[in-house]
């Protein structure tokens, strides 16, 4: 019985793993010691979870003209570009984000701002991932 119970929780383990994809942003030339990951897992069509994990992100503060968040932005197929929020900065070395949209992103921009509410980026780029190109 054990074994069964066993085999039912890795075949769902591994069915819920596999509806995901991992992605590495580039390195940015802003804060080239960052390591930011996206994670987009597929919902109920037409819906997208995103998750997103930067480690060794600098404080915005901290860059050479300072700015007050990281703003994260999203492109849709049809091009429109969102503003979707902002890092949550966990401590020194992890900030995270997670949302889920009503469309499948094709490109993430990371921005830093000094407003966390702009309807355009107009901050210094951090980096920027096109879905289409960038598999892991």
């Amino acid at each position: 019985m054990k074994s069964i119970k066993f085999t039912l929780l890795a075949a769902l383990i591994f069915i819920l793993n596999s509806c995901s994809e991992t992605y590495e942003f580039p390195v940015s030339k802003v804060t080239p010691a960052a390591d930011i990951i996206a994670e987009i897992k597929e919902q109920q069509d037409p819906n997208y979870l995103v998750s997103l994990e930067a480690k060794n992100l600098a404080a915005p503060e901290r860059l050479e003209k300072p700015k007050k968040n990281y703003v994260i932005w999203v492109m849709s197929k049809k091009g429109t570009l969102r503003n979707v929020g902002h890092f949550n900065q966990e401590n020194a070395v992890k900030s995270t984000y997670t949302a889920s949209f009503p469309y499948q992103p094709m490109e993430i921009l990371i921005t830093a701002e000094d407003e966390e509410g702009g309807c355009f980026p107009d901050g210094i780029e951090i980096s920027r991932l096109n879905l289409r190109k960038n598999k892991k």
